[in-house]
């Protein structure tokens, strides 16, 4: 199982509306609004590092107003 915190950059006033949807995806464990660089992080699991990817790229990314995201995989 591989375990991956995902954080979001969203255009200005979507972090609220983007919340629930990166909620909804299959594989975010849960997902948080922020302050910082990055307006919301997600907690994501995975069978492999592919699919923690594929739901960056495939899933996450394709949301409209989200600008940014930088992937972390948890080590231990």
């Amino acid at each position: 199982m591989v375990h991956a915190f995902i954080m979001v950059k969203t255009a200005a006033g979507e972090s609220e509306g983007l919340l629930a949807e990166i909620r909804g995806l299959e594989s975010v464990v849960d997902a948080h609004i922020v302050a910082g660089n990055y307006d919301i992080i997600a907690e994501v699991d995975g069978q492999e590092v592919y699919d923690v990817l594929e739901t960056v790229s495939s899933s996450v990314q394709g949301l409209g107003g989200v600008s940014d995201t930088k992937t972390y995989i948890a080590m231990g």
